[in-house]
């Protein structure tokens, strides 16, 4: 069997970073083999500047949507934001299905190995059938009314299967967020999704905590757009994860994504729910998104404190200038320098492996992984070397 021999200046396991006089040996087929010092490695070692890691896994992004990259500019706050995205739509089935293509071989050629991804549509089953990319597909559910909840969750229902019989990977209703599930629809999604792994966008704007705690605030303009004057959701006077959490009681692990805005409260009072009622916490960060929308990050040191379960995601080109995850590093690395690189490489990698339940496969480099192998330049460009 031929093996291939990999070196870098160093080398990240997916859970500790080794020295650069280690070397990971990989089968043809991928499979790891072992680590080894580079004394005993023999010849033709394949040497690289700067860092070899696992493959990534990105936990949030939206495949769908990569026709809208440069299209809305940043900065915009959230609801003028989603406005937009709103009244963008009418491109062209080609434009739309070639900027999926091209957004799928950027990923793939970043290093890229699993991918947790939103759907609405049906538009990105085409390339995800020919992708080397593993695929979670949530299939997004936005109901804002209780009295449509059951003919908007038979939609969603249709698309879940229509991904289910044309994709091997698991795929999962989710709701889209606090601020476009009624409270019927909540409980009709956590009917449905007993034991899976779902993803709901939080806590992405201060608007979303005022939506809940008054009525009021900034998304109202956004809701003029569908023809209603108030919201449509009840006032709970709390923030939006302690209003919507307790609608979910039914073992589901959920990618909580964003978290912009979460305060330590909110953060304490999630995992105690969770902790007291069976579910898994995940806590998906997009920080260059956040940069794009809001120009705000997460307080990730808080969920550092808390020992949270963290993973990183892309969020979509609608609001990212790239799709890679070793980009999501340097935000991070950058802003948190407290926060160690090796604990950020496992957020985009193992972590993100463990949430999609993947790590028989990929995430570390155990013998008998297939998990991709991405060198890690000192400037955070990153590619695909196995």
């Amino acid at each position: 069997m031929r093996y291939q021999k990999f070196k870098g200046d160093f080398l990240f396991t997916g859970k500790e970073m080794l020295s650069g006089d280690q070397v990971l040996i990989i089968s043809e087929k991928g499979e790891v083999q072992e680590i080894v010092p580079s004394s005993d490695a023999g010849d033709d070692i394949q040497v690289f500047e700067g860092t070899l890691a696992p493959g990534f896994v990105n936990c949030h992004c939206h495949l769908e949507l990569s026709h809208l990259k440069d299209v809305i500019p940043p900065h915009t706050g959230l609801v003028d934001f989603l406005i937009s995205v709103i009244q963008r739509r009418g491109f062209e089935k080609e434009v739309i299905a070639d900027a999926i293509t091209r957004a799928e071989q950027e990923m793939y050629n970043n290093g890229t190995v699993a991918v947790g991804d939103i759907g609405n549509t049906i538009d990105a089953i085409a390339t995800k059938q020919q992708s080397n990319i593993y695929w979670q597909n949530f299939i997004e559910v936005l109901s804002f009314s209780d009295a449509r909840a059951e003919e908007n969750m038979a939609n969603y229902k249709n698309i879940l299967q229509t991904f289910q019989q044309a994709l091997s990977g698991k795929s999962s209703l989710a709701p889209h967020s606090p601020y476009s599930i009624s409270p019927k629809t909540f409980e009709m999604i956590n009917a449905a999704t007993k034991e899976q792994i779902i993803s709901i966008h939080n806590q992405e704007s201060i608007a979303e905590d005022v939506l809940y705690k008054t009525g009021e605030g900034d998304f109202l303009k956004l809701y003029k757009n569908f023809g209603v004057e108030k919201s449509p959701f009840p006032i709970t006077g709390k923030s939006t994860i302690q209003s919507y959490l307790p609608h979910f009681k039914n073992g589901q692990t959920i990618f909580i994504v964003h978290n912009t805005y979460m305060q330590e409260e909110d953060i304490v009072f999630a995992n105690n729910y969770a902790m007291q009622n069976g579910l898994q916490l995940v806590y998906c960060f997009c920080p260059n998104a956040n940069k794009y929308i809001e120009n705000q990050l997460p307080q990730l040191d808080l969920f550092i404190k808390h020992n949270c379960r963290m993973v990183l995601g892309t969020d979509s080109y609608s609001s990212n200038w790239q799709l890679n995850i070793a980009k999501e590093i340097k935000t991070l690395h950058e802003a948190f320098p407290d926060v160690s690189l090796t604990t950020l490489l496992q957020m985009g990698s193992l972590n993100g492996a463990e949430a999609l339940q993947l790590t028989d496969k990929l995430g570390s480099f155990e013998k008998g992984k297939t998990p991709g192998v991405v060198a890690i330049s000192g400037d955070f460009k990153s590619r695909r070397i196995g």
